[in-house]
Formats: C-alpha cells, sequence, structure tokens
C-alpha cells in the first residue's frame, strides 16, 4: 500500500462505471439477507410437518437469525473496519452460503437452528459491510446519496419479496429451495467481489476490545427479546426483567467504549455532525414501519381471509411506492432543499399513511394497501437520508461502526414498534371483544376464529364477525398512536436537522486507539480508499 494521502470532502473523487457495477453485486447479498427475514413465513407449515420440531425448536427455527443478525452487527462492523470491509464481506458470504446448504437438507430441527443461526452470523457480517464498502467507493456526496437511495430500496424490498418467494418455492419445490437460492448469488459474489470491490481496513486500527463483545450481545438479545414478545404475550414479567437486564449491559457497554483506550464503537462518531440525531430517527422510522407491518400482514390474511400466498402479493403492492420515494427525496435534497424539510415530510407521509390505516373497516383493502404503500414510502424516504447523513458525517475509517449502529436501532426500533403498537391494538382487542366470548377468543384473533370453526352456523359467524371487528378497532387504536409518535419525529427531525447542510461536513478525526502524533492526519486513509478502483 502506499502512502496515505488525504481525501478532501471539497474534491472528492467521482464514481464510475467500475464502481456501479460494484453497487450491483453488492445489492446481491444485501437482497438476500434481509430476504432472510421473511423467507420462512410460508416454508414453516412444511417444515413443521416435515422435521416435526417442538413448540420451542419452531419459535426458535424462525426467530434465531434475527437475533443473532442483531446480537452481532456492532461486533461485525467493527470487526469489517479492522480487518477489511470486503474480507469481510467475503468471509460472510461463504459462511452464508455453507449455512443455506446445511439448512436445505437440514434433517432434524436441531440441525436446521444450528442452520439458521450461522445465517445470522453471515447476515451480520454482510449487512455493515455492504453499507460500508458503499461509502468507500462513492465519495461524491450526490453520488452516494444515491448509491444508498439503491441501497435503502433494495434492503425495504427484500423483507417483502422474501415472503412471496417463500410462498412461490414451496408451492413448487420444497422447504429447503427457500434456502438453495442464496447460494448462485453468494457464488456470484464470491467470484466477482475480489475483482470489483475495494479494500479497505483502518490504518491504525489499535487493539480489538474483546470485552466489548459479549457486552454488546448482551445489551442488544435481552432488549430485542423482550420487545419481540410482548405484543402476543403482554408484559409478562420475565420480559420486563430482559429488557431490565439488557438496559442495564447496555450501561456497561456504554461505559466500557468511553473509558476503554480501543472502543468497539468510537465515541467520535456521535461528534460527527448529524450522526446522533440520523441514529435517532432511523430508529423511530423502524418503529413506524414495524409497527405497521405486526397489523396489516395479521389484517390481509385473518381479516380478510386470504391465504398466505395471496396475502403476500397483495402486500407487493404497497412496495411499488418505495422504488419512487427515495431518489425522489436525493434529488429534492441535490438540488438545495432542507434535508429537514425532507425529512420530516417524510415522517408527515408515513404518519398520513398511518391516517389512512385508522380510517380502515374489516373489508378495506384497498385502503389498507394505500395506507402501508403511503407509510412506506415516507420511512423509506427518512431512512435513505438517515443513512446517508451518517455515513457523511462519519469518518471514512469508521464506516462499518456507523453502519452496524444504524442497523442495530433499526433492529430496536423495529422491535420497540411491535412492542408498543401492538400492545395499544391488543389492549383495544380485549377491550372490543365480547365478554361472553370463550377465553382463546379474548386473547388473540387466530384464538377466536379457531374457535369459530368449532362453533354452529350462526353462532361461529358471529363471533368471527366480532373478532374480525374488535381487531380492526385495535389497528385503528394502534394507528392513531403510530401516526402522533411519526407527528413528532417530524417536529424532531424539523429542529435536529435545520443546521446540517447536504453536503459532507469535515468528519470528526477519530483518534482512539491511534498515536497523539498521527492525530492530525484527518483519517489516514489509504490509497484503497482514495481509488475504489484499486484493490
Amino acid at each position: 500500500m502506499t502512502t496515505n494521502p488525504r481525501i478532501s470532502p471539497a474534491a472528492p473523487r467521482r464514481a464510475g462505471r467500475r464502481e456501479w457495477t460494484a453497487l450491483c453485486v453488492l445489492m446481491l447479498p444485501l437482497l438476500l439477507v434481509s430476504m432472510d427475514v421473511s423467507v420462512l413465513y410460508f416454508a414453516v407449515p412444511e417444515i413443521s410437518a416435515d422435521l416435526e420440531p417442538s413448540g420451542t425448536q419452531q419459535l426458535w427455527i424462525f426467530d434465531i437469525y434475527a437475533f443473532v443478525l442483531a446480537g452481532l452487527l456492532m461486533t461485525m462492523g467493527s470487526l469489517g473496519d479492522r480487518i477489511g470491509r470486503r474480507r469481510l464481506l467475503l468471509i460472510g458470504a461463504a459462511a452464508f452460503g455453507a449455512a443455506s446448504l446445511v439448512a436445505a437438507y437440514a434433517d432434524s430441527a436441531e440441525t436446521l437452528i444450528a442452520a439458521r443461526a450461522v445465517l445470522g452470523i453471515g447476515g451480520a457480517t454482510l449487512m455493515p459491510s455492504t453499507m460500508a464498502l458503499t461509502r468507500t467507493m462513492f465519495t461524491d456526496p450526490g453520488q452516494r446519496a444515491t448509491a444508498i437511495g439503491i441501497w435503502s430500496g433494495v434492503m425495504t424490498a427484500g423483507v417483502a419479496l422474501g415472503s412471496v418467494l417463500s410462498g412461490v418455492l414451496v408451492e413448487f419445490f420444497w422447504w429447503g429451495s427457500v434456502f438453495l437460492v442464496n447460494l448462485p448469488a453468494m457464488a456470484l459474489l464470491l467470484l466477482l467481489g475480489p475483482v470489483l470491490l475495494p479494500e479497505w481496513r483502518e490504518p491504525r486500527p489499535g487493539r480489538f476490545d474483546l470485552l466489548s463483545v459479549p457486552l454488546s450481545m448482551a445489551a442488544v438479545l435481552p432488549v430485542v427479546y423482550g420487545l419481540k414478545e410482548i405484543p402476543s404475550e403482554g408484559w409478562n414479567v420475565r420480559y420486563v426483567v430482559s429488557l431490565t437486564v439488557g438496559l442495564l449491559f447496555a450501561a456497561l457497554f456504554v461505559h466500557r467504549q468511553r473509558t476503554t483506550p480501543s472502543p468497539m464503537i468510537s465515541p467520535a462518531l456521535f461528534r460527527g455532525p448529524g450522526f446522533t440525531p440520523a441514529v435517532a430517527l432511523n430508529l423511530l422510522a423502524a418503529f413506524g414501519m414495524m409497527g405497521s407491518a405486526y397489523f396489516t400482514t395479521q389484517y390481509l390474511q385473518s381479516v380478510l381471509g386470504k391465504s398466505a400466498l395471496e396475502a403476500a402479493l397483495w402486500g407487493l403492492l404497497p412496495s411499488l411506492l418505495v422504488g419512487v420515494a427515495a431518489p425522489v427525496a436525493t434529488a429534492l435534497v441535490q438540488r438545495g432543499v432542507n434535508r429537514a424539510y425532507v425529512v420530516a415530510a417524510g415522517f408527515t407521509t408515513a404518519a398520513c399513511g398511518y391516517g389512512l390505516l385508522a380510517g380502515a373497516g374489516p373489508d378495506d383493502l384497498w385502503l389498507v394497501l394505500a395506507g402501508a404503500g403511503v407509510l412506506a414510502a415516507g420511512i423509506v424516504t427518512v431512512m435513505s437520508q438517515m443513512t446517508d447523513l451518517a455515513l457523511g458525517a462519519a469518518p471514512v475509517e469508521r464506516a462499518g461502526s456507523a453502519s452496524s449502529l444504524l442497523e442495530t436501532g433499526q433492529e430496536f426500533g423495529g422491535a420497540l414498534g411491535m412492542a408498543v403498537l401492538g400492545s395499544v391494538g391488543t389492549a383495544v382487542y380485549h377491550h372490543e371483544i365480547p365478554a361472553s366470548a370463550p377465553a382463546p377468543a379474548r386473547e388473540t384473533l387466530g384464538g377466536a376464529l379457531a374457535v369459530a370453526e368449532q362453533l354452529p352456523g350462526a353462532t361461529g359467524d358471529a363471533l368471527a364477525a366480532a373478532a374480525r371487528a374488535a381487531f380492526t378497532t385495535g389497528m385503528q387504536g394502534a394507528a392513531v398512536a403510530g401516526a402522533a409518535v411519526l407527528l413528532g419525529a417530524a417536529a424532531l427531525a424539523a429542529v435536529t436537522l435545520r443546521g446540517v447542510r447536504a453536503r459532507d461536513h469535515e468528519p470528526v478525526p477519530d483518534t482512539a486507539g491511534e498515536d497523539p502524533a498521527a492525530a492530525g492526519d484527518d483519517s489516514a486513509i489509504g490509497q484503497d480508499a482514495a481509488d475504489p478502483a484499486r484493490t
């Protein structure tokens, strides 16, 4: 590697055909990682019939991927900054492909759970690496904003496509095929990645703080677990304890990062202009997105009676607006519209989507789809802008850590949205369902429909209708609460982002773990970062 030049934010190198081609390659793992969050939606019945897992094992088959992914994001983001982002990406791709093969042909529930856990590890390496490499390749603010808009759109679309792909593959093949689709894309990444993607690592990374790894996992996993379980089972003491334990470890983790000479997540990141508001507002955006998904999926299947595949196909329609929202937002900011107003407008648009959901009745398919689409467009507007702002504010050598913080915040925000809005909807449902209904019917809509099927004629129909109406009323109440949160977020964005320019600031130098004499060398960025086409 040659002498480290300084990259001036005033004259960034514009990306060419090679970098845009490399971005297309990066989108492959991102799409698959985001799809794997929902790819088992329709495969679970087939898996249950084939592997006969216990109830607990079935839950772990579904949830272990997201838990491991959330718990390791910060670790892998920091590790990529230290050992090389391309290297970590390719290691993760190999692990993801191998685990996919094992999962496809798993002959026991234990094997499938273990494979899904390794998939989560691979996913945790792939997500921050793809975002950090995007930051490395696109140093021009305008090009970077466009690239990050594409990144955000692909990630959002992947979650929607995962469930549809699952339904189609299970319909025509067998459940293992939902994992085999990962193999061609990972093979292509392993083949083209070394040729097209630049390598980048911190020039002076310092010692890797091993203690921060278990501390970060102990902070993230109990909180995510508690928040994910609360919507279905309420504020059980076990989940409150889980949240408390996680928050205590979070405090210890923050203390460790502030006091150790070589932190996993450098406190200097939060001195970057706009970085802290970007992380917080991105979390609130995830709150709004996942909070709505909790209701709309159930509405399509349980209220309208759509089959799982029909519901997934209908659910694709709202994502069409996502492809328009991020590019429009990027164009507005590049033409001089204050980013604060664009983000505030995104939150307000999402709140309007919740407003449409609040007006939906038990038979309003198109109104619910319109509400979900408007909401998704507003949320993607916010997420694309906050990702661009956070990565632009972070030093290039900390892009992996910055990416992992954003993505961990999204995991927290999504789980919090499901917990809070799910609890609101459940409370309204309990209030609306007739007190004379059987106990299972008073707990959930699914329980009510199961009981209704066993009751004779008009009695069962009446119970099912009452339960659907109660669920819809609960969705309306949650939508009002969600709209209030997002309108508050819009006001917060207008205040906290008003002084943040659309173009790059000089990132705050990160001197943690460096020789004091080197601190003045800005980011000490190597030749590979200065010229992303060179490896």
